[in-house]
């Protein structure tokens, strides 16, 4: 004797125009999930390392945060605008210090991104042609961007020594170009000198992109161009600098913000004082936070640094994605 349901069932089993719901598979669930679950650490790092600290600093940038307070900065009392508006009064000492900080900050990253990617390209453009010895070379190129930062910094200050220092025995002692050795190191040449810093530690990275982007264009472009009668600044002109336009975007706002955000190259160069001509923003920040103990005013200082970045990156993507748009059309 057979139920209802029994014959409901009966009755669904042989009916060939049934349509069964679809079912989903474990395996492809696990296969859909499994690279969310490899990413998880990646972004729980990302969390704790840059988001919380990230937040943490604009918190504290709202706060009346003292030598006094800081033991138990959670309970300092609210400050509110008071330390972007000391920071931004260009009148008051503290603000006219820190927009001369900011113009030369300007001044050191436009002139170190130029050089790096003016070196950088030009020695990759050379590399490309094949003789006796490009690979040794090559490894030479990369070695002071595979340098620690503190070693080859630590490095140039011993070069940049007043009495004993390389740089003065070559200038001044065996080419008798200066009347007499030079303070690289103090004055208004602390600037060159940051820059000589940060263009050698920085050009081999654009040499490096640089060179992976030219193994994209074709070489039968060059030689069709030679046919015609190109030479070699037409090649570059009309050939190799427009199809790296993708790659020198990408790089030159790496190297912008590397560059305007670089704190280890002064602070091993100069120390914690830095002299006015070299007083970068990042090293100013840090004066303000751990020299005249005013964390409140330094982290409104970081959060108005940041949201420039912010401003020069949006801007900067929005003007080379039409660039690229105008450039399809």
């Amino acid at each position: 004797m057979t139920t209802p349901v029994a014959t409901e069932r009966a009755v669904r089993k042989s009916s060939p125009g049934t349509a069964r719901g679809p079912r989903r598979r474990p395996g492809r669930t696990r296969r859909v999930s499994l690279p969310y679950l490899l990413l998880l650490p990646a972004l729980l790092l990302e969390l704790l390392v840059h988001l919380v600290p990230m937040a943490m600093g604009i918190v504290m940038s709202f706060k009346e945060l003292t030598q006094f307070t800081l033991r138990d900065w959670s309970t300092a009392p609210w400050s509110g605008l008071d330390n972007y508006e000391l920071s931004v009064d260009f009148d008051a000492p503290a603000g006219e210090a820190l927009l001369k900080s900011f113009f030369v900050t300007i001044g050191f990253t436009l002139l170190s991104v130029g050089l790096c990617w003016l070196i950088g390209t030009a020695a990759a453009i050379y590399m490309q042609d094949t003789f006796r010895g490009r690979g040794l070379l090559r490894a030479l190129f990369l070695v002071p961007y595979a340098l620690p930062v503190y070693a080859a910094v630590i490095t140039w200050v011993f070069m940049f020594q007043h009495d004993n220092g390389l740089v003065n025995h070559v200038l001044h002692d065996q080419l008798g170009l200066t009347d007499e050795p030079s303070f690289w190191l103090i004055g208004d040449n602390s600037f060159y000198a940051l820059l000589i810093v940060s263009v050698w530690k920085g050009w081999p990275f654009a040499f490096l992109i640089v060179m992976a982007g030219l193994q994209n264009i074709p070489r039968e472009l060059y030689e069709a161009a030679a046919l015609d009668g190109a030479g070699l600044w037409q090649q570059i002109r009309r050939i190799t600098l427009p199809s790296l336009r993708p790659v020198n975007q990408v790089l030159v706002l790496v190297l912008f913000l590397w560059t305007f955000n670089d704190f280890n190259t002064p602070y091993v160069l100069f120390g914690k004082t830095a002299p006015p001509a070299a007083d970068l923003i990042s090293v100013h920040i840090y004066q303000a936070s751990f020299t005249n103990w005013n964390f409140g005013a330094g982290a409104a200082m970081s959060v108005l640094l940041l949201l420039f970045l912010l401003v020069v990156t949006g801007v900067y993507l929005f003007l080379t994605s039409r660039g690229r748009k105008a450039g399809h059309v």
